[in-house]
């Protein structure tokens, strides 16, 4: 048995970074699961783009279908699962918008392609054909020619603040350690469970 530090965020961050070294790609792709008003799920795979004591934090086009369901019923669930190292970590909480300067300043340092890609993509809708999509990338990569792209008010990011974090080592004969952490106030109850 592992000897368990008293802040999920440091454990955390100890099996992130090996996972880093050795997923052979995404070590921060994480499924996440929201819920329409009516209770329906919905998960798909997401990166995550920072961690701290606060939360995990993750950005889309706020009018998407996991935007929509997020402001209906704003609680997600996260999954991490990383093969290399047989471990997968499981994240309840609470979801809450970032700042609008979070937002621009991770903005700011992506790709230009994606921040072409985040105008031009009415994320979640219908598309006629292929050529459409081109032809509004065609078109903002006109307007914002020889200038910075600003932040699209409908696209920003939400933090996962969460309540319950689950470690889940792999052991033979599907023995496996599963670490429950549990907010308690101002911090951390621990708790194992069979597997």
């Amino acid at each position: 048995m592992m000897t368990l530090p008293d802040d999920p965020f440091e454990f955390f961050g100890r099996w992130f970074q090996e996972a880093s070294t050795s997923e052979p790609s995404d070590a921060n792709a994480m499924s996440l699961a929201t819920a329409d008003a009516d209770g329906r799920p919905s998960v798909r795979i997401v990166l995550l783009k920072d961690v701290d004591p606060r939360g995990f934090t993750f950005y889309t086009n706020t009018l998407s279908r996991k935007g929509r369901e997020l402001a209906a019923n704003p609680h997600a669930h996260l999954n991490f699962f990383w093969k290399s190292l047989g471990r997968q970590v499981r994240i309840d909480g609470a979801v809450q918008p970032v700042s609008a300067a979070e937002a621009d300043a991770y903005f700011a340092v992506r790709p230009r392609a994606s921040q072409i890609g985040a105008w031009a993509s009415f994320q979640s809708e219908p598309l006629d054909d292929r050529a459409t999509l081109e032809g509004r990338v065609a078109e903002f990569t006109a307007k914002y020619d020889g200038g910075d792209v600003p932040r699209p008010p409908h696209w920003s990011g939400y933090r996962v603040v969460p309540s319950r974090i689950e470690f889940w080592q792999n052991r033979e004969s599907r023995l496996h350690e599963r670490y429950i952490y549990d907010r308690d106030g101002s911090g951390w109850a621990r708790s194992m469970q069979y597997p």
